[in-house]
């Protein structure tokens, strides 16, 4: 908290310039904890919101500028993912789980969460495609498990990622969406037992897979990805984001090239 208040009176010398307005109102949108709030001195709050009232115009005139600013490295951001996925796509896969041939003609990159309802329903519907496209796509998932507000998100994801270590993710993948409602320690033991997994290893495995998980989360940050679940694709006649329902599309507009 030191640091917010120290960077924040820094910030009332810059304050001489335009660019520096904008930056503080950015940083007085921010939702500090009660505590916090009523412990900002009232001389520099007094000051803060003197320089808002005077300055209004500047102060979205920044804001705006500073917008465009992340619109546009979210833009190059997509881009650049776009542009490895046909160039490099090992690269954006890394240590993934994939499934499907490595030569395909579309390949499938899907960001979700366990918990998600939605995502359970779009991995009903995108199981049926990819049996019905057997051996034309590759699907690549990545974790964004939304543990702020699903509580099982974060421990379905290392037990779908301990289960891959023993190279059972799209089984264990399979079986928590089909058991959603069910989610929780009880339910991944039993889906390990039931795949044969050596439970120890199971065990060991969750511990280390925070990191990993956590690459997935940087890089749909840095993609700007709103929620799951979340599409992206590159195929013969589409490449970028793409809604589940447009799946069923791309999959049939690629058979015919």
């Amino acid at each position: 908290m030191r640091t917010f208040f120290s960077l924040l009176g820094q910030l009332l010398q810059y304050l001489r310039t335009w660019s520096g307005i904008g930056l503080l109102c950015l940083i007085l949108s921010w939702s500090l904890p009660a505590q916090a709030a009523s412990d900002i001195n009232p001389q520099l709050e007094k000051q803060v919101l003197q320089i808002i009232r005077e300055h209004p115009q500047a102060i979205l005139e920044s804001v705006q500028a500073f917008q465009q600013e992340q619109q546009q490295k979210l833009k190059q951001a997509r881009q650049g993912f776009l542009q490895d996925l046909k160039t490099n796509p090992e690269a954006v896969i890394g240590e993934s789980p994939t499934t499907g041939p490595t030569q395909s003609k579309i390949l499938l990159v899907e960001f979700s969460d366990f918990q998600c309802p939605y995502c359970a329903e779009a991995h009903k519907n995108l199981k049926q495609l990819l049996a019905k496209h057997e051996g034309e796509v590759r699907l690549v998932y990545k974790n964004l498990p939304l543990a702020s507000i699903h509580a099982e998100a974060l421990p379905s994801a290392t037990a779908a990622w301990a289960a891959n270590r023993q190279g059972k993710f799209w089984e264990y993948y399979d079986a928590l969406f089909t058991n959603q409602k069910q989610l929780g320690e009880a339910l991944y033991l039993d889906i390990a037992k039931n795949l044969n997994l050596d439970l120890d290893k199971f065990k060991r495995d969750r511990s280390l897979a925070t990191p990993a998980i956590g690459k997935d989360v940087q890089l749909a940050q840095k993609l700007g990805i709103p929620g799951t679940p979340f599409f992206i694709v590159n195929s013969p006649t589409v490449s970028g984001v793409i809604q589940p329902p447009d799946l069923q599309s791309i999959f049939a507009n690629a058979d015919s090239k």
